[in-house]
């Protein structure tokens, strides 16, 4: 599994719905969204992707704005405690909810959040190595059947107390794009709604003002 996230979507209704009739890219409320959520930096266009990476440099975001949905990838997001997310990317918000995703194949780190007009109703953050690193809130229903060992990381030959969890991240990982999102990158990407490759984001470098580097 190769698959890496760092995104912030927001919405009104349902996210899977609205992604799910492939809306075209309103670039110029993208930009307006990226102003308002990232002020201070001086943001640039520079091309066009689309769905399949939402795991940009440092220097760079990749949004889309659709209507009732909005997707932004950047480095804020790409954060341990995910409900420590700074309150701007909240107060912010084009639309009544938020839902957080991360995931770093190398270390096969996983995190997600959501909130409900503002009110944080669910924050997970693991990987191997670090074991649980935040759990609030009550588990979601997509999440049982990994928690109650449906989903096995290690086979059932091989001792399971060298793996600290009853299922792999990045599996679960991607359970929670096609629950919350409609669509997954790896594994079976059948019950996908639809094709990522089918939303397309805005690219912008970005860099700070100058004003703001001598402050």
């Amino acid at each position: 599994m190769g698959a890496k996230t760092c995104m912030l979507v927001y919405a009104n209704g349902d996210p899977r719905v609205a992604l799910g009739r492939k809306p075209s890219l309103d670039a110029e409320a993208s930009l307006r969204l990226a102003g308002s959520l990232f002020p201070g930096e001086r943001l640039a266009e520079s091309g066009r992707g689309d769905l399949t990476d939402t795991d940009p440099p440092d220097n760079e975001i990749y949004l889309g704005q659709f209507g009732d949905v909005a997707v932004v990838a950047a480095r804020e997001f790409g954060i341990d405690n995910p409900s420590r997310i700074a309150q701007h990317f909240l107060t912010a918000a084009p639309f009544a909810d938020a839902y957080l995703h991360a995931m770093h194949s190398v270390v096969d780190w996983f995190a997600f959040a959501q909130w409900k007009r503002g009110t944080l109703v669910r924050a997970l953050s693991l990987s191997p190595d670090s074991g649980i690193i935040e759990n609030i809130g009550n588990t979601l229903p997509f999440e049982h059947s990994y928690w109650s060992g449906q989903h096995p990381a290690l086979d059932p030959e091989e001792d399971p107390d060298f793996y600290p969890f009853p299922f792999h991240p990045l599996e679960l990982g991607e359970a929670a794009l096609l629950d919350m999102f409609g669509y997954q990158l790896e594994g079976d990407i059948s019950s996908s709604r639809f094709e990522p490759e089918s939303i397309e984001l805005l690219h912008l470098k970005r860099s700070r003002s100058w004003w703001k580097l001598w402050q």
